[in-house]
């Protein structure tokens, strides 16, 4: 969630309001914009009159800008064009390696695996499956359940 009527800057900025991250500010919002460099051309502008691959840019930044051990993001690809879903995945795979935890939760099924250490496979709100993602990817169930092949 935005806040639509705050600047793209204003918007990162809540994100290092408390504690250690008010200190690093500088620090976070260089990363974030490395991560996204769209955001700092577009830093003065409203959140609310951002594309929908920007306005998820902006929320990822603001959650990296607290410093987190762990960010939970949840279909952060959901209404993405293509193009801008390879990229969002592309960077939570980098956040991934630059030491953050990721739990996603996603409905693209092969993109996430394809960036996962672990999944976990729910049915009806039960794990129906476990196990280290590159294995789960192999699984002729997952193949033809969910990816189609």
């Amino acid at each position: 969630m935005l806040f639509p009527d705050m600047t793209v800057l204003e918007n990162l900025q809540m994100g290092a309001y408390l504690g250690r991250a008010r200190k690093k500010l500088a620090d976070s919002m260089d990363w974030v914009y490395g991560l996204f460099p769209i955001l700092q051309k577009r830093q003065s502008q409203l959140a609310g009159t951002l594309s929908g691959g920007e306005q998820q840019m902006v929320a990822i930044g603001r959650g990296l800008m607290s410093l987190p051990r762990l960010l939970i993001l949840d279909e952060p690809s959901l209404g993405l064009a293509p193009m801008l879903v390879a990229e969002v995945f592309q960077v939570i795979q980098k956040i991934n390696q630059e030491g953050v935890a990721i739990l996603l939760v996603e409905q693209n099924v092969h993109q996430s695996l394809k960036i996962s250490n672990r999944a976990y496979l729910l049915e009806n709100g039960s794990i129906a499956m476990e196990g280290r993602a590159s294995e789960l990817l192999d699984r002729d169930y997952i193949r033809e359940s969910y990816l189609g092949i």
